[in-house]
């Protein structure tokens, strides 16, 4: 039997805010040491790999960029398949526009084929407006993810689904929503690493997006309680994640 492929939520999982959680970095070097195929996932599309691979870095944690997959990355996969080389009007950080180039997108204010929002540090208002105009008119409104809030610089900010909620309460609008839970993100990761669903595991500590994705994608799931949810939150779901640990120090690998 090949070895499972694990995808692994990255905040409340691998990292608290700016330390790493007990565990993460010897789980991961586990990982690597015996050949594991793995990815570290994240809803947030601001950053590149890159970024990534350098935030892991500053808490001790030693891991290439080619480990990292982000709803920016599911989004371009996405759009790809959908209108190959074509333009979006962007509303996003550094990782969206990368993820974009890299599937040969081109963007543009005019009569882009997708309007595309995702996190950046602010969202300029005029850019609101241009959004919110080409969604009127009939583009195709697509945002990175869900999230209404995040973890910013002095505390929590607003995130990509709350900028989602006033493009759509303006215009009249949903938007489609390609990260967690949407299964979406996690069919892109497993292609991506060239695996199947029943050979892969779902490390998260949400139980409404990453153990709710990973049931609706055919994944085994863990639930680690080092993040959001707490034992006694659990009861509250209607489905159950497959196995529940303290945190990924209690993993062990088969």
């Amino acid at each position: 039997m090949a070895k499972k492929a694990f995808l692994i939520d990255m905040d409340g999982v691998l990292l608290y805010g700016d330390r790493a959680i007990p565990g993460a970095k010897e789980f991961l070097e586990r990982l690597q040491s015996n050949g594991y195929k793995f990815l570290v996932l994240t809803n947030n599309s601001r950053y590149t790999p890159l970024d990534l691979q350098h935030r892991m870095s500053r808490v001790g944690i030693e891991i290439d960029a080619k480990h990292f997959f982000s709803s920016a990355m599911a989004t371009a996969h996405f759009v790809s398949s959908q209108k190959p080389g074509g333009s979006a009007f962007v509303l996003g950080g550094t990782g969206l526009y990368q993820a974009l180039n890299e599937v040969g997108y081109s963007f543009t204010d005019y009569r882009p084929d997708f309007v595309i929002l995702g996190e950046m540090e602010s969202y300029p208002y005029d850019k609101i407006v241009r959004a919110c105009q080409l969604i009127m008119s009939g583009v195709p409104f697509i945002a990175t993810n869900p999230d209404p809030s995040g973890p910013g610089e002095g505390g929590i900010v607003p995130a990509c689904g709350a900028v989602a909620s006033l493009l759509e309460k303006a215009s009249g609008y949903s938007p489609y929503f390609v990260g967690k839970p949407n299964p979406l993100i996690l069919r892109a990761a497993l292609r991506y690493i060239e695996e199947h669903s029943e050979n892969a595991v779902m490390i998260g500590d949400r139980m409404d997006t990453d153990i709710k994705v990973g049931l609706e994608s055919g994944l085994e799931t863990i639930l680690v309680l080092t993040g959001v949810t707490k034992i006694e939150d659990i009861r509250r779901f209607p489905y159950r994640p497959h196995r529940i640990v303290q945190s990924v120090a209690e993993m062990e690998l088969e």
